[in-house]
C-alpha cells in the first residue's frame, strides 16, 4: 500500500504497529516494532538504526568474530535501516500491524554490500545496464506437524507428528485436514499483497507447497521471506509447527525451493523463440542457450548461495526429487534445470535450491551465472535424455557445505560480480557454521558409539 493509504488507516485506528524489518544473511526478518504515529513522524522519512552485528551473528544470535564489516574492535556500531516504502503492507494475521522492509545502509548512505538485498540489487543493475528486466518466482515446500513449536523444542525435535498419515502429493482428501490452516495462509498472504496461485500436498507425509505469482526479483524475494515468517506465525496460531529445513528426516523428501526466471524487454520474454529465431524448430532463443550455458557452467561454484547450510546437502540424493548432477531437459525432474512453459511463460526451473536458501542470494547467483553465459557466448549443449541421477558422465553438485564453500571462495566469477568483501563475508559465515557442526556431539554419534565403541 502507499504511504497515503497507510496514513489513512493509521488515522482510522486500523493500524497501530509497524514492523520495520531487515533480511539477514540467513533470510530471516529481524528488526523493531514502532508505534504507527512515530513511524509516520520519523521512521518513514529518516529511517532508524540497528546494531551492525545483525550481519555477523549465528542463528543463535551469538556474535561471531573475524568479519571486516562488523566486529568488537570497531565496537559493533549501528547501520541504518532505510525503509523501502514500496514494501509497506498489512499483516492480516497480526492485528493492527503493518510491515516495511529495509535496506541496510552506512552512515554515508551507501548500501552495505554484504547485506542480501544489496547483493541482489547489484545483479539487477547489471540487467538494467543491458536494457533487460527479469521475471521470477519461487516455489516453497514445507512440512506441517500436529504439535506446537514449543512442544517440538521441548522434545528435542524428536517424535515429530506429520499432519498426514501417508504421502499426500496432489491429494485432495487428506489435505482437507489441513485446509483451515492452509486457507488462512493463502488468504493471509493475499491480504499482505503476496499473490498466491495455489497450494497442494507434496510428496511426503505432512508436506505442502504454496506457489506465488511471478514478479520482479527484489519484490519476489521480499514476499518470499515474509511468506516464510508468516507461515510459521499462522501455524503457531493454529497450535501447529512447520519446518523449511532442506531435509528434516532421512526417510522423507527434502524441502525444495525451485526458482523460475526469465529475461524480458519490451513486454517480450527474451528466452522464447520468435518466428525468425525459431527457424530450426527450437522453442527457445540463442540468448536462452547462452544464459542456460552459464547456469550449467557456474552453478556448482555458486552453490553456496543455493544451499547455505550443513543440512542443505543431505537433500541432494539420487531419486529424491532433488538434483545431484548438472544437466538440462524439458520437463525432466531428474535434471538440475527443468525447462517449462511456452511463449512468454517459457523459462528454466532451477531445482538446486532448498527451502533453506536465502532468496536474495539464490536469485543473485542465478543471474550472475546466466549473465556470465551471455557475456562469454556459452551454449547449453544438447538436451539431456534419460535419468540424470545415474549418469556418471554428468558433473556433480558439491556434496557438502565445506566443498561448496571451497568452490565459492575460489570462484573468479563470484569475486568479479559480487566483490571480494561479499565473497569473503559469506565464506567466513559458512566456515564458522561448518566448525560449529564439527564441534557438536550429535544423537547419531551417541547411538553409534556410546556403548559399542
Amino acid at each position: 500500500m502507499t504511504l497515503a493509504q497507510f496514513t489513512t488507516l493509521v488515522r482510522q485506528g486500523k493500524i497501530d504497529t509497524v514492523l520495520v524489518a531487515f533480511p539477514d544473511p540467513f533470510g530471516r526478518l529481524v528488526g523493531k516494532r514502532f508505534q504507527a504515529d512515530f513511524f509516520l513522524k520519523s521512521v518513514a522519512q529518516h529511517g532508524t538504526h540497528g546494531c551492525n552485528y545483525l550481519l555477523t551473528v549465528n542463528l543463535e544470535m551469538d556474535p561471531l568474530e573475524g568479519f571486516a564489516v562488523a566486529n568488537w574492535d570497531s565496537g559493533f556500531g549501528d547501520f541504518e535501516f532505510a525503509p523501502d516504502l514500496s514494501t509497506l503492507r498489512l499483516l492480516p494475521w497480526q492485528p493492527g500491524s503493518a510491515m516495511v522492509i529495509c535496506d541496510f545502509r552506512r552512515a554515508d548512505g551507501e548500501l552495505v554490500a554484504e547485506a542480501p538485498r544489496s547483493v541482489l540489487r547489484g545483479q539487477l543493475k547489471r540487467l538494467e545496464a543491458k536494457g533487460w528486466s527479469c521475471a521470477c518466482a519461487s516455489e516453497l515446500e514445507f512440512y506441517l506437524f500436529n504439535q506446537t513449536f514449543e512442544a517440538a523444542h521441548a522434545n528435542g525435535y524428536r517424535e515429530l507428528l506429520p499432519s498426514s498419515d501417508y504421502r499426500i502429493d496432489y491429494h485432495l482428501m487428506q489435505t482437507t485436514r489441513d485446509e483451515p490452516l492452509m486457507r488462512a495462509i493463502r488468504n493471509g498472504m493475499t491480504g499482505a499483497g503476496i499473490a498466491v496461485e495455489s497450494s497442494k500436498g507434496e510428496w511426503s507425509r505432512g508436506q505442502h507447497e504454496i506457489n506465488f505469482t511471478y514478479g520482479e526479483p527484489l519484490a519476489m524475494c521480499d514476499q518470499h521471506v515474509l511468506f516464510k515468517q508468516g507461515v510459521k506465525e499462522i501455524a503457531s496460531q493454529f497450535g501447529k509447527a512447520v519446518t523449511f529445513m532442506a531435509k528434516y528426516a532421512p526417510s522423507e523428501a527434502g524441502n525444495s525451493c525451485h526458482l523460475h526466471l526469465s529475461l524480458w524487454k519490451g513486454g517480450k520474454n527474451l528466452f522464447a523463440a520468435d518466428s525468425k529465431r525459431g527457424a530450426k524448430g527450437e522453442a527457445h532463443s540463442p540468448l536462452f542457450r547462452q544464459f542456460l550455458g552459464g547456469l550449467l557452467k557456474y552453478s556448482p561454484e555458486l552453490c553456496l548461495f543455493y544451499a547455505p547450510t550443513i543440512n542443505s546437502y543431505k537433500r541432494y540424493q539420487p531419486g529424491s526429487w532433488a538434483p545431484t548432477r548438472m544437466a538440462w531437459a524439458t520437463d525432466n525432474r531428474t535434471t538440475g534445470f527443468r525447462i517449462v512453459g511456452h511463449g512468454n511463460s517459457f523459462r528454466p526451473e532451477n531445482r538446486m535450491p532448498g527451502a533453506d536458501a536465502n532468496p536474495y542470494l539464490a536469485f543473485s547467483a542465478m543471474l550472475a551465472a546466466g549473465l556470465a553465459g551471455v557475456e562469454e557466448g556459452l551454449d547449453c549443449g544438447p538436451e539431456y535424455r534419460g535419468n540424470a541421477y545415474i549418469d556418471p558422465a554428468l558433473a556433480r553438485l558439491p556434496s557438502s557445505l565445506r566443498d561448496a564453500t571451497d568452490l565459492f571462495e575460489k570462484s573468479q566469477l563470484a569475486r568479479s560480480v559480487f566483490g571480494d568483501s561479499v565473497v569473503d563475508f559469506y565464506v567466513h559465515h559458512a566456515r564458522l557454521e561448518h566448525q560449529s557442526f564439527s564441534d557438536a556431539v550429535t544423537d547419531w554419534e551417541k547411538k553409534r558409539y556410546f556403548e559399542q565403541i
